[in-house]
């Protein structure tokens, strides 16, 4: 699956609109719109953050972490 689709996987995952996760990462609403519309990717920062998010809410990261770095090398 594409970056931005795991993106919106994991929000989707967490019940959330863009604007509601996009305040848990501390970034705004169109940010998390850039990325889940393959507009923009996250920057390391935001990837933690995404983690962090992940991992206190017992979602799964390991495929958005393998698509940022898949897309990362191509």
């Amino acid at each position: 699956m594409s970056l931005s689709a795991e993106i919106k996987v994991i929000r989707k995952k967490a019940f959330l609109s863009q604007a509601e996760f996009a305040k848990e990462l501390n970034v705004v609403y169109s940010t998390v719109n850039r990325w889940e519309n393959d507009k923009g990717r996250p920057n390391p920062a935001a990837m933690k953050a995404i983690k962090e998010f992940c991992d206190k809410n017992s979602i799964s990261y390991v495929d958005l972490e393998t698509a940022w770095i898949t897309e990362s090398i191509n």
